[in-house]
This record gives C-alpha cells, sequence and structure tokens, in this order.
C-alpha cells in the first residue's frame, strides 16, 4: 500500500499494482517521495522534467551565490612608507571589488626578532582600510609569517 499524490490524481491510498496503473495511465511515472512515512508517499509526475527543473534550480542557487577570492599582499617588518603606501592601493582596489584580503609579514632569517615591528604595521595596515574593510583575523603568527584577514564591508 502507497499514499499516491500529484496533479490531475485523486490523492489516497493504493496497492503499488494500482498506483503503478494509474501512473502508466497518464503516461508519467510514479516517484517515491518518502520512503519513511506509514505508508510511503509516491507522487505521479514526468521524472524527466522533474530531474531537469532540480538542475535548473541548483544552477540558479550556484548563480546566485557570491564567490568570495582572497587576494594576498606580503610585507616586510621593515617596509617603507612608498611601498607601504603602494600596497595600500591594491588592498584598497580588492576590497572594492569584493575580495577578501590576506595581508602577511615575512621574516627574513633573523628580523623574527622584530616581531613586534611586524604586527604595528599590520595593525597600521588595518588602521588605514578602516573604511573599506573590517579586520576579519587579527594578526597571528604562523611560522616565519604574521598573517591577518580583511573583509570588505558591505
Amino acid at each position: 500500500m502507497v499514499r499516491v499524490v500529484g496533479e490531475n490524481v485523486e490523492n489516497g491510498i493504493y496497492p503499488l499494482r494500482e498506483a503503478i496503473a494509474i501512473a502508466d495511465g497518464l503516461q508519467l511515472d510514479l516517484v517515491e517521495i518518502s520512503p519513511t512515512a506509514n505508508p510511503p508517499v509516491c507522487k505521479v509526475i514526468d521524472y524527466k522534467k522533474f530531474l531537469f527543473e532540480q538542475k535548473k534550480k541548483q544552477k540558479e542557487i550556484k548563480a546566485k551565490s557570491a564567490k568570495i577570492t582572497v587576494k594576498e599582499i606580503r610585507l616586510g617588518p621593515n617596509t617603507d612608507e612608498h611601498d607601504f603606501q603602494f600596497k595600500l592601493k591594491h588592498a584598497v582596489k580588492f576590497l572594492e571589488e569584493g575580495a577578501k584580503v590576506k595581508v602577511d609579514v615575512f621574516f627574513r632569517g633573523r628580523s623574527i626578532v622584530y616581531k613586534d615591528q611586524g604586527e604595528l604595521v599590520l595593525l597600521r595596515f588595518a588602521q588605514e582600510l578602516e573604511e573599506y574593510g573590517k579586520v576579519e583575523q587579527l594578526p597571528k603568527l604562523e611560522g616565519k609569517r604574521m598573517i591577518m584577514m580583511i573583509a570588505p564591508k558591505k
């Protein structure tokens, strides 16, 4: 016994053979929708059309979802003013395009001693970008790199 639902069909509980006969009579397919229900629920539909509609919905959802890209900017602990401003302009452009910006300070050789200087560079960078984006992840040291993430403001 199955519960049959669908358009142009009298909803009700039928034996499985009769449900299949009803679907064949309408030249449609009998598709099980809810196997856990008691009795199981079957729908009389055109299965190929149903699959097509589902694919179409999935495509729409995928198209509407925002694709987030992450752009990376690398600085040094002793980056001079001109280079800092140059990288800042790039970061502003990336944030305006809607991309996240991953800013990192790379410590070469013994420059790891200047961790606090690297953190100051990153915090200044974040402060300069305050009107374009918000800090998503504060500066964090990972090996020889100090990393900070900035997300664009909506």
